[in-house]
């Protein structure tokens, strides 16, 4: 029987230590250095419901406040997505209130982009600027050349004042950039994509695989406890990865894979499951189409076929899918979430999700279950009107699967063509740093310098605010109230932010700003709601709650009437066009498209050079908190893992900093070099969101290397225009460091 995680349980599966997470409380210690009790004379304790905005899982929690001032950020226990735990980025989440580096005021720019020479200026006299000047560029181009970038709860209000305006060209980058072949895989394949957070059934799986999902380095927080359970009670973990992560460390079974040969991998996999009879034979007939398509095109992909191309011995493929049919159906092969690698990514995933439907885990215990998520009622506005020009129109020929608006697209849309009906003049971004996170920022930065306005709503002062014309301070997301949390899980559940502390400075909510803005451009009949009190309050009545009862609570959690798991010979239709699991795509077959995953072979690095990976840092989420004052403690650059014998090859020493210079000639600032067994000789890791080159973020300021930087080659998926970003090459400059 599993028992509980402790603390330091949690924390040593999160990779940190102790030693990390006391750094990080150190700032809140009740104690002082002499050890004498502080505020035991009755100290004023204040909670205050918020959830995290650190990263996209957005776990609920209580922000305290001792004797009116910041102490620390708790979970909240009746949250299912956290449990009452944090992870290390939550409990850090005071510093992004605490920093003083953040932006301040609203500015204007006095010289021309890319140089941070700004004045100071009013909210009045900035909105009215951006106001005049979205006037100009409707009259000139029309409002379907205005777009949104958006990454944030706060960007929902923005998203909301574009579509007022006239234009629906509003991206999240977290589509191309990360997610969206996955997304598209799985509902190619049954008809539903997986959410955020994903339906996996860890709590009750036999057997996990993960291939390239460093679980317990990414932080998703309810998928960390998950793990750290099925490490407790003995189940099957297989890594698939180049490099021994956390994850491949608390595996049964690490497989080193070649980079760029999962795809042969995974259809390995799928032979010896169909040609060894290991597939769910019932559900396969009930709830499947193209079985017969999909067995016919994998005959020829046997183990033996893909040892040369992955390394992975005959024995260990055959090994490793006779576990995962022992554990069937309580197996998941785990559909990842930044999957943008090799330009065959919607096919690579949907690999995963065939051999998910042949073991019959789908709508099954320990396998994925179906989510259960909250509607609830939205405030009541105007129709918006209807654009003549959507983001499709200025792409007719491209992407014709992609179930969400590009960012690389749009930002290729700024561009000047006479391909093209019209260019985007304008752009709000709201909390994306483009130039660290959308790939070949060289490229973008033409587009850039075609419009006519780009206005960046921030809290701190990022890389993209040196080319912005305007730059708006947003305050954090502790000292402001957003939209309700409504997330999917095994029960439904709405959580609240509510400020903790008035904003500091000049700097103000998203939803502020877009409602006011709103009102200059006479669209406040979009945002007809006094302030957000009253809007939360409104949607909250709907559900049998209010914004009272939620400051007390938190989280509400809601009655479920719908079973978790339907597929255990119960009738059911999915929704694809043959009301089956799709194991051979109608979809991707009328696109044409391989309606079943082939192998495609990918570039192989030249001589002296490597294969660049990347991933994440359990106290860092991308490159938004590697200047918050607390987190940084813990981690305060990035190294770069080279294999021992490479580095020997090279005279590299362990420590010693160098820079890396990519296939096109780019050249990084210089990075520490981690020397390791732990990674195979072919590639280099790094950790992404280091090394930014604003200067008025001192300490991120050229801390480690930007690993965006050296994405220059981008391999796009044809079918949903992913950006695969692991095409690139690095060498090592030993002597320019």
């Amino acid at each position: 029987m599993s028992k509980k995680l402790n603390r330091r349980e949690f924390i040593k599966i999160s990779s940190l230590g102790l030693g990390g997470a006391a750094l990080g409380c150190s700032l809140f210690d009740p104690f002082d250095l002499m050890g004498k009790a502080k505020g035991f004379a009755g100290p004023s304790i204040e909670k205050f419901p918020t959830y995290c905005e650190i990263c996209f899982w957005k776990c609920a929690a209580w922000a305290v406040k001792k004797d009116a001032e910041p102490w620390k950020i708790e979970g909240n226990e009746n949250d299912p997505l956290c449990n009452g735990r944090l992870c290390p980025r939550g409990t850090g989440g005071i510093g992004a209130y605490l920093d003083d580096e953040r932006l301040k005021v609203p500015l204007i720019r006095t010289a021309e982009r890319g140089k941070q020479t700004f004045r100071e200026a009013s909210w009045d006299e900035a909105l009215n600027y951006i106001a005049k000047k979205m006037e100009d560029i409707k009259q000139k181009h029309g409002p379907e050349c205005f777009a949104l970038f958006s990454h944030g709860t706060g960007g929902i209000f923005f998203k909301n004042l574009l579509r007022a305006y006239g234009s629906d060209n509003v991206t999240a980058p977290s589509y191309a950039q990360c997610r969206g072949p996955r997304e598209d895989a799985y509902y190619f394949t049954f008809g539903e994509i997986i959410g955020s957070p994903p339906n996996t059934d860890i709590k009750n799986t036999d057997c996990l695989v993960l291939i390239g999902s460093h679980i317990g380095e990414n932080m998703h927080n309810t998928q960390v406890q998950e793990f750290a359970e099925l490490i407790q009670r003995g189940g099957t973990i297989i890594s698939v990865d180049p490099r021994f992560s956390v994850a491949a460390s608390k595996a049964k079974y690490w497989l080193p894979i070649k980079p760029a040969t999962d795809l042969a991998l995974l259809l390995a996999w799928i032979n010896v499951i169909i040609e060894e009879k290991l597939y769910d034979k019932d559900y396969i007939e009930r709830y499947a189409h193209g079985f017969e398509e999909l067995k016919a095109e994998v005959k020829d992909y046997t183990p033996e076929w893909a040892y040369p191309i992955t390394t992975i011995s005959p024995d260990l493929i055959r090994k490793t899918a006779r576990e995962m049919g022992k554990a069937a159906p309580r197996v998941i092969i785990h559909p990842g979430r930044h999957v943008t690698w090799y330009g065959d990514d919607t096919q690579r995933v949907r690999a995963g999700a065939i051999l998910n439907a042949l073991l019959g885990s789908w709508g099954r215990k320990g396998g994925f279950f179906f989510p259960a998520k909250k509607k609830v009622p939205k405030y009541p506005i105007p129709k918006f009107p209807k654009p003549a020009m959507t983001w499709w129109d200025l792409n007719p020929d491209k992407y014709p699967l992609a179930s969400e608006i590009l960012a690389q697209g749009l930002c290729d849309a700024t561009v000047p063509s006479i391909d093209r009906k019209c260019a985007i003049k304008g752009w709000f971004v709201y909390g994306v740093n483009i130039p660290m996170s959308i790939p070949n920022f060289p490229k973008t930065l033409e587009g850039i310098q075609n419009l006519e306005l780009l206005v960046a709503i921030d809290t701190m002062p990022s890389e993209i605010t040196g080319w912005a014309d305007v730059v708006l301070p947003e305050c954090t997301y502790l000292e402001r109230y957003d939209d309700l949390r409504i997330s999917q899980g095994r029960i439904p559940t709405v959580a609240l932010r509510a400020p903790v502390f008035k904003p500091r400075w000049q700097s103000k909510p998203g939803s502020w700003i877009a409602k006011e803005l709103a009102k200059k451009l006479g669209l406040e009949k979009y945002f007809p709601w006094k302030n957000m009190e009253e809007y939360l309050d409104y949607r909250l009545k709907k559900i049998g709650s209010s914004l009272k009862e939620m400051k007390k609570i938190g989280v509400k959690k809601f009655n479920w009437n719908q079973p978790l798991y339907g597929l255990d010979g119960e009738d059911f239709e999915f929704n694809t066009d043959t009301g089956k699991i799709e194991l051979s795509s109608t979809v991707l077959a009328a696109s044409g498209f391989d309606p079943v995953p082939k192998y495609t072979h990918h570039e192989e690095p030249a001589e002296g050079y490597y294969r660049l990976l990347y991933g994440r840092a359990p106290m860092h989420t991308f490159g938004r908190t590697t200047n918050n004052p607390i987190l940084v403690q813990l981690m305060s650059e990035n190294e770069v893992w080279i294999n021992a014998d490479v580095a020997k090859e090279w005279g590299i020493e362990n420590g010693q900093y160098i820079k890396l210079e990519n296939q096109d000639g780019v050249i990084s600032n210089k990075i520490k070099a981690k020397v390791t067994e732990r990674i195979r000789r072919d590639c280099v890791y790094m950790v992404h969101g280091f090394g930014h080159r604003s200067k008025m973020m001192k300490r991120s300021y050229l801390k480690g290397a930007d690993d965006n930087q050296l994405i220059t080659k981008v391999l796009e998926d044809p079918i949903m225009g992913g950006t695969g970003m692991r095409g690139n090459f690095v060498t090592f400059k030993v002597e320019e460091a």
